[in-house]
């Protein structure tokens, strides 16, 4: 098979693989239907202050799994809903923002400091307008980035790296998403080998269970979507308590409410916004191909590179557009760019990724990695078929994007006035439920509990989450590759520096971790 061959039955697997309803000629999938309804319901979660893309995706995980079930033809619904709620999350962060000065999502912080104004100015639907045509335009431009980019960058890996460079490079990845994440270079460290720790446990290729102490619910090790949803979404949910808690003692004023005004955007308009929308894509694009740094970091940098652009009325932070449409352009562009190494070197870039590897993991038939893009002629790689049936999903999901995009995000406006004490009890309830449901035992859920108090620890003692997720979730395939290149070198203690691009990646990681720590230094001492 060629590509135009795996690319037209990507898009047939993904349009007829799975079918929900037939009615004579028309299919209707169950990929695009979640894809669809993920899309929604993400548009939905970041529209909801408190919420996020990764917190629905880690509720939703499990339901999927046990819905689905773990035959290959699960996988491609549950990826395309997950998708669906990534991409949908980041375009409903901007509701609340503009609506009511309160960002959905953290990345949608810089979108308040012109969208707000504009909705005091009586402009609220313009500037809902302006975040969705931004927003889109930077999402489908990342995602064909990822179509062209991410097959080319696996097979030239494939081709040209073995396994101690894959280890090393691995290696690298880590330790670069553990010194940028975060606030403290050795917090993230300690993160991401506590990561690696808990992943050892009763893990490997060992034929005895290790780290276990002999108890026997450990000895088949833990399990994985209790851990990753304990930390990320209870241990959220804890520290969400404690500071609801705190805001009882102060005195807070009810948000304010838009005062309706002119929310046309005509075509000269979003000719003027497109050389922001351009600049800060390109520039979300490229963070988003970078592990860990995010759409937070994306979102700054799109909007600091807009004010320089800028020289008309009104200024940035008095209710420009321009500043709406650099924020929503960069943040947007990271949600396909993120996918590049996570599906070309199997290395998850941010907590999305992080996500739709573990599915690919948890369901089977598809590893992300270098070996997926091998283009056989001789059979059918299923893995390729799969992938492109993913990008079909991703296409879809956008054009949803650009069909209803604005008009939901108009109908949300009143989520923010649900109270977070009701919210919070039912989102914990989901997870709990969403847990039990997959594992089908109580143990898991005490697991559950026990990461969820682990996650609120970190994050009071400021130790960064996503170093740790993406070390648990790296620590398997790093301790394979790491195992098969010292077996292939003939039990070589020194496998991984006897080769140059080993020694490069390895001395790449050290650097990174001793500019970020010396960068970080003049700043400690300033405080």
């Amino acid at each position: 098979m060629g590509v135009l061959d795996y690319i037209y039955a990507g898009i047939l697997e993904a349009f007829f693989g799975n079918p929900a309803l037939v009615l004579g000629p028309v299919v209707l999938s169950w990929p695009i239907v979640l894809v669809v309804a993920g899309f929604f319901t993400g548009v939905l979660i970041g529209a909801t202050p408190g919420l996020s893309g990764p917190f629905a995706m880690a509720l939703a995980l499990p339901i999927l799994i046990s819905i689905f079930g773990f035959a290959p033809d699960a996988l491609l619904p549950v990826l395309g809903f997950l998708v669906g709620i990534m991409k949908g999350a980041t375009l409903g962060g901007a509701v609340p923002a503009i609506l009511f000065n309160t960002p959905g999502t953290p990345d949608a912080y810089m979108t308040t400091l012109d969208g707000h104004p504009m909705a005091q100015k009586g402009q609220a639907g313009k500037a809902l307008r302006v975040a969705h045509f931004a927003s889109v335009s930077g999402d489908t431009f990342s995602d064909i980035v990822l179509f062209v980019c991410a097959p080319f960058l696996a097979i030239s890996i494939e081709a040209m790296l073995g396994l101690p460079e894959k280890a090393a490079l691995m290696i690298l990845s880590l330790s670069f998403v553990a010194v940028v994440v975060g606030k403290d270079t050795w917090k993230g460290l300690l993160a991401a080998c506590f990561g690696l720790f808990v992943a050892a446990v009763a893990s490997g290729t060992d034929s005895y269970p290790r780290l276990s102490l002999g108890r026997e619910g450990l000895a088949s090790g833990l399990p994985t979507i209790a851990v990753v949803i304990g930390v990320l979404v209870v241990g959220e949910i804890f520290a969400s308590l404690q500071e609801m808690w705190r805001m009882t003692r102060r005195a807070r004023h009810p948000p304010e409410r838009p005062v309706p005004g002119d929310s046309a955007l005509s075509l000269d308009e979003r000719r003027r916004l497109l050389p922001f929308v351009g600049v800060s894509m390109a520039i979300g694009t490229v963070v988003g191909a970078l592990p860990g740094l995010g759409t937070t970091l994306a979102a700054a940098l799109g909007y600091a590179a807009g004010r320089k652009m800028h020289r008309g009325a009104p200024p940035f932070g008095d209710g420009a557009p321009e500043g709406v449409a650099a924020t929503e352009a960069a943040n947007s562009a990271v949600s396909g760019a993120n996918l590049i190494p996570a599906l070309s070197l199997g290395i998850p870039g941010n907590m999305a990724a992080v996500f739709l590897i573990l599915a690919a993991d948890t369901i089977g038939g598809f590893n992300p990695g270098p070996a997926v893009f091998r283009f056989a002629a001789e059979e059918v790689n299923r893995e390729l078929v799969v992938v492109f049936a993913l990008f079909t999903l991703m296409a879809v999901a956008n054009l949803v994007n650009w069909g209803t995009g604005a008009w939901v995000m108009r109908l949300l406006g009143g989520l923010i006035r649900v109270p977070r004490a009701v919210m919070l009890p039912i989102v914990l309830l989901l997870t709990i439920t969403s847990v039990y449901v997959a594992g089908s035992r109580m143990s898991d859920v005490h697991v559950l509990l026990a990461f969820g108090l682990v996650g609120y620890l970190m994050r009071q003692s400021g130790v960064p989450v996503l170093p740790f997720l993406i070390a648990y979730i790296l620590a398997e395939p790093l301790e394979t590759t790491l195992r098969n290149a010292f077996e292939v070198s003939g039990s070589d203690p020194w496998f991984l520096v006897t080769r140059p691009i080993p020694v490069l990646f390895l001395a790449l990681a050290g650097a990174v971790i001793a500019a970020a720590d010396w960068v970080r230094a003049p700043s400690a001492k300033r405080r």
